[in-house]
């Protein structure tokens, strides 16, 4: 009693604080919020206060997308580590009932091996045909116990081959939604980060162009603040969808973070890059946003990119550093549109700032 008694009052202000925060965001009292305010309230994971004070102190509030992605950086390994596990272990499970069924099979090939022996030796003995009909009605026998042993057999190893292959697709769902951002189906950020430093490596080992295009959307907070995070969200599916249509091949496109996104595209020059960006532009420009609930026009939604292409020497940070500095370039001079790091309006003044 005394444990439960400590573990209510220990807990117990942790609940109220992650409420509290849920009611004074005016956010959706879903588990996924409680876990992610609760966690907050406890301290114990630093850089999980450190992400959201920062975006509170930059947006004032925690934006869905933003609720979304913290949890995603934050809860979801664990939840795929559980999953991993579990499916793991029912692996094992199916591997020690097929090593069951063989070595009972070897024991029973066994018997029947030596009843076969057995009744060889009978017939080199046999003095008439009521003996010889008898020893090999024990053979039949034999025989047929052989076929419905290695019949049972056959099906208990195909049935644990189906539920290996159904574990298998299970484990390629956990590993796919452990790189896929849930809100807008592209790549997530721990799947960029894992592509852009192959495809840096790559690139430099094959002396061939590696270009990475980053995305933001303009006034994306006006939106959220206006006409609320549902339609925040649609903003980010909209835009989603714009970046997936524009891309092909081995082009990765993700969610970088909060309303960014990008683009890595292998084997494509700077001067490519920046058409395709400007397809990703127009595209996104051309779709005209609608309010669900009430069919209400919402106007247009436009995005800034920056374009930058691998030089040699060039880290995976330098390289969004570079790019970055354009994306930056892009929004300051005036936004919706596409800035490359050729481009005039990227200067050492713009690098130096963005710095």
């Amino acid at each position: 009693m005394t444990d439960r008694s400590d573990d209510y009052e220990r807990t117990v202000p942790f609940a109220k604080v992650a409420l509290d925060q849920i009611k004074a965001f005016r956010q959706s009292a879903a588990p996924r919020n409680y876990e992610i305010w609760y966690h907050y309230a406890t301290g114990y994971n630093p850089a999980l206060n450190r992400t959201i004070n920062e975006r509170l102190a930059k947006f004032g509030t925690l934006s869905t997308a933003d609720l979304e992605q913290i949890h995603s950086d934050f809860f979801a390994p664990t939840r795929v580590g559980q999953q991993i596990d579990s499916i793991g272990g029912r692996v094992v499970g199916t591997l020690d009932q097929i090593m069951g069924v063989l070595e009972a099979a070897v024991g029973s090939t066994t018997r029947h091996s030596e009843s076969l022996a057995d009744a060889s030796q009978q017939l080199g003995h046999a003095a008439d045909g009521a003996s010889i009909r008898r020893i090999l009605g024990g053979l039949v026998r034999t025989v047929q116990a052989m076929e419905d042993s290695n019949r049972a057999l056959e099906e208990r190893l195909t049935a644990s081959k189906e539920e290996i292959n159904k574990l298998q697709r299970s484990l390629e769902e956990v590993r796919s939604e452990s790189l896929t951002d849930p809100l807008t189906t592209l790549a997530n950020r721990k799947c960029f980060d894992d592509a852009l430093s192959r495809m840096v490596e790559h690139a430099h080992l094959r002396d061939e162009p590696l270009s990475l295009i980053l995305t933001d959307i303009d006034h994306f907070k006006r939106f959220n603040d206006t006409y609320g995070h549902l339609t925040g969200d649609q903003v980010l599916r909209l835009v989603a969808l714009s970046v997936k249509q524009n891309v092909k091949g081995q082009d990765l496109a993700a969610r970088y973070g909060g309303e960014e996104f990008a683009v890595l595209l292998p084997d494509t020059t700077l001067r490519a890059a920046t058409t395709v960006a400007d397809y990703i532009r127009r595209a996104v420009m051309g779709k005209e946003l609608m309010k669900r609930s009430t069919r209400e026009i919402l106007g247009r939604v436009t995005i800034s990119c920056g374009v930058a292409t691998l030089r040699a020497g060039d880290t995976m940070q330098s390289l969004i550093e570079r790019t970055d500095t354009c994306l930056y370039a892009a929004k300051h001079a005036g936004r919706n549109r596409v800035i490359c790091e050729t481009d005039p309006e990227v200067s050492p003044a713009t690098e130096m700032q963005i710095a």
